[in-house]
């Protein structure tokens, strides 16, 4: 099926691209465009005017300084996993990006475009949300905006397709911390063999003092409707030894922190999930330790 017919605008900065989204109500931005052209074709999505901003650079860019990774929102997917600054920092965001689609969803999939479009089964969501990333979001201010603001991950992914980024507003960058010498860090995930979506996907972040875990983000994705913090499983992690057996018996509390909540279709039902979600998160804290365990 064709698209419904639109107006195309091509952005040369932020500023012209904002200038056009309150020009034209309803408009779309448009970089990579692997998740909007589908839904375009299928006639889903019939925004009357389309604003191209894949060619700004100001929203392009790795670099790490200063203990914090900052990645402009229209990186692709290829370029993070092929960035030694970012295997340095997190080897865990150029791990989770080069499992992103295949080669030619890489090249051309951004990490914005992915984000904001807030598939429930990405694995962006997951993973930021473990690394307790923050978004800045741009907006042209007025009653309701206040132009620049910063966004935490907690608070950034608000449900199915739905982020906190609003109408006339544009997600231009990411940022993180980089991982301490004693934090480990990795993402583990059940994908579908046929998109490479995570049916359930598994993110993991813990700090180890004396041979004892300090401090754990375990976040699933593929679940709910959004990245969930696994609370439960964190609480079972501090003060111990992660070897083995904490770690097994940690990952059982994923069930309480999903609760009746779990997403089921036709591929996978919520008590599947469930199960799952529990084998990732043990499969991601076992490898972030760097432990055999099959």
């Amino acid at each position: 099926m064709y698209a419904a017919e639109f107006d195309y605008y091509k952005a040369g900065s932020v500023a012209e691209a904002l200038q056009l989204l309150g020009a034209h109500e309803g408009a779309k931005l448009i970089a990579g465009g692997h998740s909007l052209i589908p839904l375009l074709k299928l006639r889903l999505a019939r925004p009357p005017a389309l604003i191209d901003i894949g060619g700004i650079a100001e929203l392009k860019g790795i670099k790490v300084e200063n203990g914090t990774i900052h990645i402009g929102a229209l990186a692709t997917h290829g370029e993070i996993a092929g960035s030694s600054e970012i295997e340095n920092a997190c080897g865990m965001l150029a791990e989770a990006a080069g499992g992103i689609g295949d080669t030619q969803v890489r090249n051309w999939g951004t990490i914005g475009g992915n984000v904001v479009h807030a598939d429930p089964a990405s694995d962006w969501g997951t993973v930021l949300t473990a690394m307790n990333a923050s978004f800045n979001i741009e907006g042209s201010g007025g009653l309701l905006r206040s132009g620049s603001r910063t966004v935490s991950a907690g608070d950034f992914f608000e449900g199915v397709y739905t982020t906190a980024v609003g109408e006339g507003e544009i997600l231009t960058g990411i940022e993180m911390p980089v991982l301490g010498p004693n934090q480990h860090a990795e993402y583990a995930k059940m994908a579908h063999p046929a998109t490479g979506f995570a049916v359930v996907g598994a993110a993991v972040v813990v700090t180890v003092a004396d041979g004892r875990c300090t401090a754990a983000s375990v976040v699933v994705g593929g679940m709910v409707t959004s990245p969930l913090r696994a609370r439960s499983v964190e609480s079972a992690l501090i003060g111990q030894e992660l070897n083995l057996e904490t770690i097994a018996a940690a990952s059982e509390n994923i069930a309480q922190d999903v609760g009746d909540n779990a997403i089921g279709d036709f591929f996978a039902s919520a008590e599947y999930r469930t199960v799952i979600a529990g084998v990732e998160v043990k499969h991601a804290l076992n490898h972030s330790m760097g432990l055999a365990h099959h």
